[in-house]
């Protein structure tokens, strides 16, 4: 496999503006899967619509039978319905593409037409004569909560304050997921189906299902308890313990339930009697700390408290022999247990001038433990991986909030808010073995000494004299195109760029008023990480594919390799010389010469808005009426220039996924 990741008929926008041609006229069709495709026809023709049901009852009781003690009893049922409809119409060019036999050539080329192996020496025919595709994926979720508790609240001599809550909790969540392809739908024929069996015989050939349903079933329950005392509100300890179980871990008792504790404390030092001969200088300030233990089920796709078996249709050479099967699809883990973490947390706050200006910073340090992943095993149970808890990390970071109240009158007023955090984080072990594609893709992978998103890339070692690119392989040999992406990864062979979670991030905002008129601005900053760039080169391209401004200075003549890292458009020599340039011209896309920094400055937000008087709308018996305009994304303050307009928060998924626009909304509120 040569790493690149493509799918069949993806219409995202942002991919089609980001790597087609501006030279192709957006009124005319142009020749794409063997069928005619315009993007405009395309984007009316070929679409998803999303239908979200959302609903939730709850009913709550409180009973005092004394004064101090308060007893409640919750129980809430949530029900909730999501519906993916892809319309895949008769003029769309995947229909189209599925009918596309205009002449010999297209026939014996096109791969989605169908050669029937029962009869000897037959054409390729289409299995979608007429009509297109209507897609549907349902997803569907009940969920019961069921809560009880009991507080008790007391104060002796006005000093001593006592505060104790306690309870227990049970949830039921059962999820369903189905889907269903129907073939041959007449969108023009008031979406008659005329499916035919041809398709259904192709499907059965290659073991391909046309429907799915896939239900899974969570439950879990919690017994917690917290207990709070002060001492004159100068002095707080509070601790809270909970314990709780779950289905979705090991059967052993010791895995699937498990006990978790927090104790903190914090003293308000502006309640002592000293603290007024400091005042209003210095108003308030209050220390605070916590330790503590906490737990999370893990991955919601992970669920091997059991032996997980299900049943398939093994795959027979011919439709007319056909059976059911079971398979080991997780082997029994009774061990797997809850990712945990400790944590401490050190935190103040201190006010000044009567708190105009206010400052507050924490500091935390993590250990999580028992992270849960895939890891290889000698291969018993039939699973030669298998999800187990295989790692641990530590982190630590800090964060600052200063919010000022720079001018305060009675007509103008201007306040500041200011945030900065920074965070490192360290995988302290890991039992794990990835693949060179996992590592190089995506949002990063990580080994044992590296942050937990980590980026990595092939070492790129510039251009030979004919201006391909040369990496070092998983052998530590300088190559062109002798390159394996599904080989374990080596320490030497990747080059560790840095994280792809940001180190620094925070925001500055001030809000100015005037009278009526108020005005917001606010910019959010991050910096610390690194940004894999959009992988736009390849072995061979069509007229239709756009070049993006780095093939400006790109390599031309003998020489230009001394002054550029930028590869050659490869002609049809070179590709004929070497059968695997495509597997060099990817790695160059996941290589150290395609990564930027992601640190960036955006101006978030821009607002403005007016309060009418009360004066003004009285007399329409209104109580309050505003106007507001607000700007997001605006644009980039700063960014690294290697980006080339790359956007360094967006990440391409594929599908639709787009990175975040502009927006604009004028906004009128109206209180009665």
């Amino acid at each position: 496999m040569s790493g690149e990741v493509k799918r069949d008929f993806d219409i995202n926008p942002y991919s089609y503006a980001l790597n087609t041609s501006r030279t192709l006229d957006p009124n005319e069709y142009y020749v794409r899967n063997y069928a005619p495709f315009n993007i405009m026809n395309e984007l009316n023709n070929n679409f998803m619509d999303l239908n979200v049901l959302d609903s939730k009852f709850q009913a709550e009781l409180k009973y005092r039978p004394i004064s101090k003690l308060e007893l409640a009893v919750l129980g809430a049922y949530k029900y909730s319905n999501t519906t993916q409809s892809h319309y895949i119409k008769d003029y769309s060019n995947q229909a189209w593409a599925y009918r596309a036999m205009d002449d010999a050539t297209m026939r014996d080329a096109n791969p989605w037409l169908y050669t029937d192996p029962d009869k000897a020496n037959s054409l390729p025919v289409s299995v979608l004569p007429v009509g297109g595709f209507y897609k549907e994926t349902k997803y569907s979720m009940n969920s019961w909560d069921f809560r009880a508790t009991a507080s008790y609240n007391d104060v002796f001599n006005d000093k001593h304050i006592f505060n104790f809550f306690g309870g227990m909790e049970a949830n039921s969540v059962d999820r369903n997921e189905t889907w269903f392809n129907g073939a041959g739908m007449q969108y023009d024929m008031g979406m008659l189906a005329a499916y035919d069996y041809l398709y259904f015989k192709q499907g059965s050939e290659e073991n391909a299902q046309y429907y799915t349903v896939k239900p899974t079933s969570t439950r879990s329950v919690a017994f917690f308890g917290t207990a709070t005392y002060s001492y004159q509100r100068r002095y707080t300890v509070s601790g809270t313990v909970r314990y709780e179980g779950t289905n979705k871990l090991g059967k052993s008792t010791s895995a699937r339930w498990l006990p978790t504790w927090n104790i903190s404390g914090a003293w308000n030092a502006h309640e002592e009697k000293f603290w007024k001969d400091l005042e209003p200088t210095v108003s308030n300030f209050t220390l605070k700390a916590s330790y503590s233990l906490t737990a999370d089920r893990g991955p919601a796709n992970v669920s091997n408290s059991l032996a997980i078996v299900q049943s398939y249709n093994p795959w027979r050479p011919f439709t007319n022999v056909k059976e059911s099967g079971l398979y080991i699809k997780e082997a029994e883990n009774r061990e797997l247990t809850y990712e945990k973490k400790h944590e401490l947390n050190i935190g103040a706050e201190i006010g000044f001038l009567d708190n105009r200006i206010n400052f507050a910073t924490d500091w935390y340090k993590r250990n999580n433990y028992d992270l849960i992943g895939l890891v290889n095993t000698p291969g018993t149970g039939l699973k030669i991986t298998k999800f187990a808890n295989v790692a641990s990390m530590k982190s630590h970071g800090i964060e600052f909030t200063l919010s000022t109240k720079n001018i305060v009158g009675q007509d103008f007023s201007w306040n500041t808010d200011f945030i900065f955090s920074h965070a490192k984080n360290e995988v302290t072990d890991l039992h794990s073995n990835a693949r060179v594609i996992e590592m190089i893709t995506g949002t990063g992978f990580t080994m044992e000494g590296y942050p937990v998103r980590s980026l990595f890339s092939i070492d790129f070692q510039g251009l030979n004299k004919y201006g391909l690119p040369t990496f070092i392989n998983e052998n530590g040999e300088k190559t062109v195109s002798d390159l394996n992406f599904q080989e374990t990864i080596k320490k030497e062979h990747l080059v560790y760029e840095g994280p792809t979670d940001p180190t620094i991030t925070g925001s500055f905002g001030n809000t100015f008023r005037y009278k009526g008129f108020n005005l917001n601005l606010f910019l959010t900053y991050s910096f610390g990480n690194v940004v894999r760039l959009d992988p736009v080169f390849k072995n061979q391209y069509t007229d239709l594919t756009s070049m993006p401004r780095e093939f400006k200075n790109r390599w031309t003549l003998p020489g230009d390799e001394q002054k550029t890292d930028i590869p050659v458009i490869a002609d049809k020599i070179k590709n004929q010389s070497d059968s695997q340039l495509n597997y060099a011209y990817n790695a160059y896309n996941y290589s150290t010469a395609r990564v930027a920094k992601g640190d960036f400055i955006r101006m978030k937000e821009v607002a403005f808005g007016y309060d009418f008087p009360k004066k003004w709308i009285e007399p329409w018996k209104l109580n309050n009426l505003s106007l507001k305009f607000q700007a997001t994304n605006l644009f980039l303050i700063y960014a690294d220039k290697k980006l080339n307009g790359q956007d360094p928060e967006f990440f391409n998924t594929g599908g639709v996924a787009a990175p975040v626009p502009r927006q604009f909304t004028l906004t009128l509120r109206v209180g009665l």
